[in-house]
C-alpha cells in the first residue's frame, strides 16, 4: 500500500489538532473568546503601567494584584453553585457584560483625567468578582460547547489552553505598542470593545446541548448545593487526587514566575528585553504544549500526559533553579510551559469527563479556587524564602514540594489510575455523551 500524502497526513493531523471547531457553537466561542482575551492582556499592561506612574510603588502594585485575587477567594464557590442553578450561557452574557462595563470605567476615568490609584484597585475589585463567576462557568460549559462528546472534550479544553497562551505571547506585546503610541484610554477602550465579540459570540449560539439531568434543583438552598458540591469532591478518591494535584502545582510550582524578574537580573545578569525573552519562552512552550494536547486528544489512556506535566514540571523548575546561562535558562522555560499545560489541561479534561453535569459548576469552581486562589500565598512563601535565604532556593523549595507531593498522589492515587482509566474508556465508547457516575 502506498504511504499516504504529505498533504493527506497534514489534512488528518489538522482534523484531529482542531476537531473540537468542526463545532459551531464552539467554532464561535474560541472566536469571539479569543478577540476578548487580547483584550484583556492591554488592559492588564496598561492598568500596571499607570498604577506604577501614579505610586511608584511596588507594593502598591502588589496591591493591585491582591485586590483582583480576593473576591475569587471569597465568592469562587458560591458562584459555581450560581453555574449549576442558572443556563450557564444567560450567565456568562451577564458576567461579560458587567466585565465590558469595568473596561469602559476605567476609559471614560481615564479620558477625564479623573484617574486615581484607588480607583485602579476599586476596579480590581469588580473585576475580580466578575471572574469569580467567569472562570468556573466557562470551565463547566466546554462540554455544553461540543454537544456533549467525550472524546473531543479533552481537545476543546486544549483549545483553550492554545487560546489563552496565544493571547499570552502577542496580548502584552500589543499592549506595550497601544500604551505607548495611543495611551491608557485606547487600552481600556479596546477591550472593552472586545467584550462585544464574545457576547456576539454567545448569543449567536444554537441552543446548547442539554444534558438528560439537566442543571441541579434550583428549590434546593444554595448553601446546601455548595456543601453538596465540597462533599463530592472530598468523597470521590479521583476528583480529589485531581484537585489536591492541581492546588499543590499552582501553589508551590506556579509561584517561581513572581521570582521571574529577580531571577533575570540576579542569576542571568539580564535586562528588561531578556526579561520579556524569558516571559515569551515560557508562553511559547505553552503553546506546543497545548498543540501537543490537542494532537493527542483522541487518546483514551491519559495517565502518561498526567505523569508527563505533574513530574516534569517541577522537575523542569528544579533545574531552573541551578541554571546561571540565559541559553539554558530559555530551553528549561520553554519545558516548563510545556508541561504545566499538559499538567492542567489533562487534569482539566480527567475532571470533566467524569463528574456529573448536574455537579459540573461546583466541582469545576474548586477546581479553579485551587488554581488561582492558592497561587497568592505560593507566590508569597517563595518571595519569603527567597528574601531571607537565596534566590535559588525561593524556586527550589516549592518545585521540591510539589516534585514530592505529585510523585505521592500518581504512586499512592489508585483511583487516578483505576477510574480514570475507566471513566476514559467509558467515555470514549460513549456516543450519547451521557456523564457516567
Amino acid at each position: 500500500m502506498e504511504s499516504a500524502s504529505p498533504y493527506r497526513k497534514l489534512q488528518d493531523y489538522l482534523g484531529t489538532t482542531f476537531s473540537a471547531l468542526r463545532y459551531r457553537n464552539y467554532r464561535l466561542w474560541f472566536i469571539g473568546q479569543s478577540f476578548s482575551l487580547m483584550g484583556t492582556w492591554l488592559q492588564s499592561v496598561a492598568q500596571s503601567w499607570l498604577m506604577y506612574q501614579m505610586t511608584h510603588s511596588k507594593i502598591a502594585l502588589g496591591w493591585l494584584a491582591f485586590a483582583g485575587t480576593v473576591p475569587t477567594l471569597l465568592l469562587m464557590l458560591p458562584a459555581g453553585v450560581v453555574a449549576d442553578r442558572v443556563p450557564r450561557r444567560r450567565l456568562l452574557v451577564v458576567v461579560q457584560a458587567v466585565m465590558m462595563l469595568q473596561a469602559f470605567t476605567l476609559a471614560l476615568l481615564v479620558a477625564l483625567r479623573a484617574l486615581q490609584s484607588w480607583h485602579l484597585i476599586g476596579l480590581a475589585v469588580w473585576l475580580g468578582i466578575a471572574n469569580s463567576f467567569d472562570a468556573p462557568t466557562r470551565h463547566a460549559m466546554v462540554a455544553e460547547l461540543v454537544e456533549g462528546d467525550r472524546r473531543t472534550l479533552m481537545n476543546a479544553i486544549a483549545l483553550n489552553s492554545l487560546m489563552f497562551n496565544l493571547s499570552r505571547v502577542v496580548g502584552p506585546a500589543l499592549g506595550g505598542l497601544i500604551l505607548a503610541s495611543l495611551g491608557a484610554f485606547w487600552c481600556f477602550t479596546l477591550n472593552g470593545l472586545s467584550f462585544l465579540a464574545v457576547i456576539g459570540a454567545l448569543l449567536a449560539m444554537t441552543p446548547p446541548y442539554v444534558y438528560p439531568n439537566g442543571h441541579g434543583n434550583v428549590r434546593e438552598p444554595w448553601h446546601r448545593q455548595l456543601v453538596e458540591g465540597v462533599r463530592y469532591a472530598w468523597s470521590d478518591p479521583f476528583i480529589r487526587d485531581l484537585i489536591l494535584m492541581a492546588g499543590v502545582s499552582s501553589m508551590f510550582g506556579a509561584s517561581y514566575i513572581t521570582l521571574l524578574p529577580a531571577y533575570a537580573v540576579e542569576a542571568l545578569r539580564l535586562q528588561v528585553v531578556g526579561f520579556g525573552l524569558l516571559h515569551t519562552t515560557v508562553g511559547l512552550g505553552a503553546l506546543v504544549g497545548a498543540l501537543t494536547v490537542a494532537a493527542g486528544s483522541r487518546l483514551t489512556d491519559r495517565s502518561r500526559w498526567l505523569a508527563v506535566g505533574a513530574l516534569g514540571f517541577p522537575a523542569a523548575l528544579l533545574t531552573l533553579a541551578l541554571a546561571r546561562q540565559a541559553a539554558l535558562a530559555m530551553a528549561i522555560l520553554f519545558v516548563v510551559g510545556f508541561t504545566f499545560v499538559v499538567q492542567f489541561a489533562t487534569v482539566n479534561t480527567l475532571i470533566q469527563s467524569y463528574v456529573p453535569d448536574a455537579l459540573r459548576g461546583r466541582v469545576m469552581s474548586i477546581y479553579t479556587l485551587m488554581f488561582f486562589g492558592l497561587t497568592p500565598f505560593g507566590a508569597l512563601l517563595a518571595g519569603t524564602v527567597a528574601h531571607f535565604w537565596s534566590l535559588t532556593a525561593g524556586i527550589a523549595l516549592g518545585a521540591g514540594v510539589a516534585l514530592t507531593c505529585n510523585g505521592a498522589l500518581l504512586r499512592n492515587g489508585r483511583a487516578i489510575r483505576r477510574v480514570g482509566h475507566a471513566a476514559v474508556r467509558e467515555f470514549g465508547r460513549s456516543a450519547d455523551g451521557q456523564v457516567g457516575r
